[in-house]
């Protein structure tokens, strides 16, 4: 069970720093032209969720790595859920069908880590 959560926790890491770095760097523009959602928020509210996403994948990995506060782990999960509740919401309100299965499965892979890490 440890390894299974190591590798969802690496991968919704890698996934969320991904996304988080993107929605914190690149232009408003940019970001308008990859995800639709991005025109309907404010630049400030795209960096925030950018910030909380980096933060988020840091909080999954680097607690439990470095032995310290590694209940934060599963509480970086929990947000990250949290997260993906909200987009999910917002992308079923606008119609955006086509990412909503990806909501859904980041969502189930949050719930996995945070249920297994508490």
């Amino acid at each position: 069970m440890n390894i299974a959560l190591w590798i969802v926790q690496v991968i919704l890491a890698v996934m969320f720093a991904m996304a988080g770095f993107m929605k914190t760097t690149q232009p408003i523009e940019k970001l308008n032209a990859r995800m639709a959602w991005t025109t309907r928020f404010s630049l400030q509210a795209v960096r925030l969720v950018g910030l909380s996403e980096l933060l988020a994948a840091l909080g999954l990995i680097l607690p439990m790595v470095l032995g310290m506060a590694p209940i934060l782990t599963p509480l970086a999960a929990v947000g990250l859920g949290l997260i993906q509740i909200f987009a999910l919401l917002s992308h079923a309100k606008n119609n955006e069908m086509k990412v909503i299965p990806m909501n859904i499965l980041f969502m189930v892979m949050s719930i996995f880590v945070a249920y297994g890490r508490f």
